[in-house]
This record gives structure tokens, sequence and C-alpha cells, in this order.
């Protein structure tokens, strides 16, 4: 075959990794953070644009309530944050939520979590990179107008590095990760520092006009309120991908995992906080509706981003840390979908394990990622991105649906966890420290189901239903497709039901279309088979063609009889299959061996030119009982030339010590020893 689809792979992927390298893939704390955190980091950046969103629905003054609302989100997120470091203790093998819910829960509970992260993860990766899109459209107007086509491209960047291997995407992805960290803190301090030396810091929208689109009171108001925190909660998307990526962290895991969330916690919160802070400060105006709800708006305005606003209005005087808040903002919101492309591949190859989807997902690819899962995912983001045109708003009502169900089935089955552990330990020291950790998951149950409930009743309508009904989809999927792993397995093993018998009867077919040397092999193959019967079978498609074939075959005086059958209709594939089932008979011990010469080619465009119908024959005759179905390989000479250039490739450094190399030369000393 042609070498250009192996050269392409190589230059995307990489050489492949050795399984014994493994180990070597294992990632630090300063790897595992902008890996693993950059979903969580990185939601703080549209979290507080979604509360003033959707607060200006009351107008200016309902904008009172956003630092409130910050407040609560942050103090959620950091009990979440702490149940989740009980989390890695106790189930430090990656399997997280799914894992905590299954071995304490029971099956039916670990599927629905398994199913709200697999969502969940599909919708970070849409979002976050729709998100980003429009960040960096802040400062790049051809990136605004063409959204959809920037958000598809950076989705296929993001597969490649991540195909490349886990520790390689690490490595690209840290130092965007830490600029951002450093430019939004740097942004907070400051702006903070200006605020209280009494500058004067307006964003570009503090001079509009707000209008309400409503005027909600009583219960309405409420509503809307709850409705804001449930859209900021969307900070906390992210936070169980530590609790899944534990095995990729190094020695010792559990406790490198726990830092690395603790790290994660304080950053987000601070950053979460200080964003609310300044935009409250500035005086920022931001709208569901801008066309409608801003008035004082110059012709073509185009709204944007709440961190855009406050870093044009923080360094008004500097306009390089403007572009560079925005294009960080904007580069980490793009890298967050990384935090998915970890967590998806790695809870699909349990649940693959667990036969719950198809095994493919279990396998790790060239590179010792999990390739198949982490292009599932690709494919399923861009679906998203381009049924609803890389449109935040329109996304993040079907978010973090998923993820407060994962976080709420969690703690209840942490809760069990500790309760099973305290009914056998007697250590008074110990059940102390089981009865605290049993305390913190607690709190988070309560918490994360109250978000839930909150989320259910004011999104629902607004699109959560499309991230429920997905979920559903998903969980009978999953139950189905271990019921069929199941009956496969049960039906392998009637071996100790029913002994194997020798067949009492083989029938041999030998296909023929020409007579030609592949046709001569297929035949003296058969015969070496030693069948109880042989014969050669052609379809008659062709009166001419077929008469010709059949006094070659005479002449030849062949021992093997050829049968001519007749095909009316032109057709190869049905005739056969008919004649098969008639040789078989009803005799269950009867076998039918049919034997198909095949062409073996050299390039990828000379398949296309052959073997067609035989691969249309196999792909029939494997369905019925009985038969058996043998490929007599032909090599024509575009494969023998592959494979000489296959033998004349250089090995790679040390390929030979370790007995890879294609062909070994023999020394000539030890080679006249050995004659």
């Amino acid at each position: 075959m042609s070498k250009f689809p192996t050269v392409l792979k190589r230059l995307v992927l990489g050489r492949p990794f050795r399984s014994d390298r493994l180990s070597h893939t294992l990632l630090p704390k300063r790897i595992a953070l902008p890996i693993f955190a950059s979903d969580a980091l990185s939601s703080v950046a549209y979290a507080p644009e979604e509360i003033f969103l959707t607060l200006s629905v009351a107008g200016l003054s309902a904008y009172a309530f956003a630092p409130w609302i910050g407040v609560a989100v942050a103090l959620v997120m950091l009990v979440v944050v702490a149940s989740y470091r009980q989390n890695v203790h106790a189930y430090p093998s990656g399997g997280g939520d799914y894992e905590v819910a299954n071995t304490n829960l029971g099956g039916k509970f670990g599927l629905t979590v398994a199913s709200a992260l697999l969502v969940d993860y599909v919708l970070t990766v849409a979002v976050s990179t729709s998100s980003g899109v429009a960040n960096i459209g802040s400062a790049i107007p051809w990136v605004a107008q063409h959204k959809v086509i920037a958000a598809v491209i950076i989705v296929v960047v993001l597969t490649a590095l991540n195909l490349r291997g886990v520790r390689e995407s690490g490595k690209a992805f840290a130092i965007p990760t830490y600029g951002f960290i450093i430019g939004i803190l740097g942004m907070v301090i400051w702006g903070l520092i200006e605020a209280a030396s009494g500058a004067d810091m307006r964003a570009e929208s503090a001079d509009f006009q707000l209008h309400e689109e409503a005027s909600l009171t009583g219960f309405a108001f409420f509503f809307l309120l709850l409705r804001t925190f449930s859209s900021g909660a969307a900070a906390l998307t992210g936070v169980e991908a530590i609790s899944n990526g534990v095995p990729a962290f190094q020695k010792p895991k559990s406790k490198n995992a726990a830092t690395t969330l603790l790290m994660m916690g304080v950053l987000a919160v601070t950053m979460l906080v200080g964003i609310i802070t300044l935009a409250i400060i500035t005086d920022v105006k931001f709208a569901e509706h801008p066309e409608t709800q801003l008035t004082g708006t110059p012709a073509g305005y185009e709204q944007k981003t709440i961190v855009a606003q406050i870093a044009q209005a923080v360094f008004a005087d500097f306009t390089p840390a403007f572009y560079y808040i925005s294009f960080a903002t904007g580069i980490i919101l793009l890298l967050a979908a990384n935090t998915a492309f970890n967590g998806f591949p790695v809870l699909g190859s349990i649940l693959a394990q667990d036969r719950y989807l198809p095994r493919q997902l279990h396998t790790r690819g060239d590179r010792l990622a999990f390739s198949n899962g982490i292009l599932f995912l690709a494919a399923f983001a861009l679906v998203l991105i381009i049924a609803f045109d890389a449109e935040v708003t329109k996304l993040i009502q079907l978010y973090i649906v998923g993820v407060f169900v994962s976080f709420t089935i969690s703690q209840a089955g942490m809760i069990r966890h500790w309760n099973r552990l305290l009914a056998r330990e007697t250590d008074a020291t110990v059940r102390r420290r089981m009865r605290r950790s049993q305390t913190v998951n607690a709190i988070g149950l309560t918490m994360t189901g109250t978000v839930l409930i909150i989320v259910l009743v004011t999104k629902f309508l607004l699109g959560a239903w499309i991230a429920i009904a997905a979920m559903v989809a998903i969980y009978v999927l999953m139950t189905a497709i271990r019921k069929h792993y199941d009956r496969v397995a049960e039906e392998l093993r009637e071996m100790d039901r029913k002994p194997a018998v020798l067949p009492s009867r083989n029938h041999a077919i030998v296909l023929i279309s020409k007579l030609h040397l592949p046709t001569l092999r297929a035949v003296s193959y058969a015969k070496a088979v030693r069948p109880d019967v042989l014969e050669a079978v052609t379809v008659n498609v062709d009166d001419v063609e077929t008469r010709k074939l059949v006094q070659e075959w005479d002449d030849h005086n062949f021992k093997v009889p050829l049968k001519v059958i007749e095909s009316p209709y032109r057709e190869i594939t049905k005739p056969v299959l008919d004649y098969v089932k008639r040789v078989r008979g009803d005799n269950p011990r009867n076998v039918v061996t049919v034997f198909i010469p095949e062409y073996v080619v050299g390039h990828w465009w000379e398949q296309v030119l052959h073997n067609q119908s035989a691969l249309r024959l196999k792909g029939r005759l494997l369905f019925q009982p009985g038969v058996m179905v043998t490929s007599v390989p032909w090599q024509l000479e575009s494969s023998e030339k592959a494979i000489k250039r296959d033998r004349k490739a250089r090995p790679a450094a040390g390929d030979v010590r370790r007995g890879f190399s294609p062909v070994v030369k023999q020394p000539e000393k030890n080679k006249e020893k050995a004659e």
C-alpha cells in the first residue's frame, strides 16, 4: 500500500510510543493544572457575562445583585472542590463520579452519571470554543463574522494536538493557561489599585442606557435571580475533570490531584469575584439583546465581552495590555476544551472496559492516548457548534445540567462510602477523620442538589431539556450495548455445554472468473485442504466469456470439475449464495468452504480497481451458517515493490538492538560459519 497515509499520520501525530513508555507520560502538578483545570479556570470569563446578561432583563437596578450571586457561586465552588478532594483520595483509579456512583449506589446510578458526564464533556468543547472565538472576535472582526468556521478549525487543531499524547498537549497548553492566569490576576490587582487611588475607570458601555425588557417584581424577579445563579454556576464546570484524571498524575497520585484541585479552586474563585467587582466598578453594561436594550450606542456597535471591556477600561493608557487580555482569554477558552479531551476519552475507556461502550474506545493509540475517544468527542462537538452557530448564549442553556447531575449523585455516593467504612472502623481517630470527610460531602450534596433543582426549574424550557434528552438517549444506548456484549459472551460460553464436533462433510468450492495464476493457486490450495468434495464454480454473466473459460478448463484437463451457474440477470452474489445453500443442505454438520482468489496491491488507488466483487460476496457469505470463507491472495508486482521499499527503510535508533529492524543483516563472518 502507499506510504502517503502513514507519512501524513506521522507528521500529525509524531512517532508512535511503545507501551512501556506509558509511565513517562505521567504529569507533574505544574502540567496537570493547565490540562485538567483549564475548563474551570476559563469559565470565569463567561460565567460573569451570563450573570450580567440575565440580570439585564430587569434593567440596570438588577445589577446590584451581581456581587451577591457571584459570592454564592464562589461559595458553591469552594464546597465542591473540598468535596472532590475527598473523592480523589477515596477513588484514585480515574473512574471519578462514575466509579463512586457505580460502587456505592449501583449500576443504574453509575450509568446516569456517565451519561451526564459524556454530554457535559461534549458541551464543554462546544461552549468553550464558541466563547473563545467570541473573545478573540472582540479584537479581530473577521473572527466575529465567521465564528462557525473559526470554531471548527480550532476544534480540529485541538484534536490533532491531543492525538499526539497527553503530555505533549499539556506542554503546548501550559504557557497560554498560565499566561491567562497572570493576565487576569494582574488586571484585577491593578484595577483595584487604580480604583482605590480614585482613578476614573469607565468601560466603553458605561455611558449607554440599559432598558429593561420587562418590569419584574415579586416571584418573577425571584425566579430571575434563580435563573441568574444557575447561569453563573457554569463557573463550576470542569471541577470534576481532575477526579477523572487521577491516573495521569505522577506519584503520589491522590495527593497531587488533591493539591491541584485546591489550586484550581482558589484561582477560579479569586478571578471570578475579581472580574465581577471590576465590572461593577467600571460600570459595564452587558445586555442579552444589545440592539434593543442599549441606547446611545454608535452605529454598527458590536458588544464586546465583559473581560474585554474591563481590560479596555483598566488599561486605557496601555493598549497592548488590552490585546494581551483579549487574546489570553480567547486562547484559554479554546484550550478549556482540552479538559474534555482528557476527561471524555478516559471515561469512555472505563465504560468500554465495563462493556457499556464499544471496545474500540478502551484501546490506546500510537501515542498512548485514547485516540478513538478523542475523535468521537471532536465529531459530536462539531455537530453542536454547527447546529447552534457557535453562539454561547444558545449553547449555555444546555450546559451545566449534566455536571450538576454528576455532582449530586457523586456526593450521595461518597456519603454511603463513608457509612460503609465507618461500620467496620473502630479506631477513634480514623473515625473522626471519616466523619469530617462525610460532613464535607453532605454539605456538597445539599448545595449541588439545590443548584441542580434550580437549574432544572429555570432552564428546562430554555434548552436544558435537550441535554436531558441526550442523557436519556445515551443511557439507553449504553444499556443496549451492555446487553449485546452480555448476550454474545453467553453465546460464546456455550462451548462448555456443546462440545466441538468435526464436520461430517466438507464441500469445497473455488470461485473462478478467469483461468490465470491466481485461479491455479486457489485450486492448488483447495486440494491441499483435502475436502470430501472439490469443484470449481463460475457464474455465467457473459455467454461468450463463459464458453471460452469452459473450453480452456477442458483443454488443461484439470481433475477438478467446473460447475457453471446461470445468472439471467447478470448477478454474481445471489446465484453463488443460492448454490452454496443447496450444496450444504439441511445437515447441521455439513460444511461448505468457499475459496476466493484475491489480488494484493501496493497502492491505495489500485484497491479500488480490484476485489470489489469478492468483498461483496464475502460480506454475504459470512452470514451463512456452516460456510467457511477463505481468501487466497495473489501478490501483484506493485505489492512486491512496496515490500522491498519497506525492507530498504532505515531502522530507527535502537531498533536493531531491540530486534525491531525490518531486515537485520547477518555479519559476513557469522554467515560463513553458518554455511
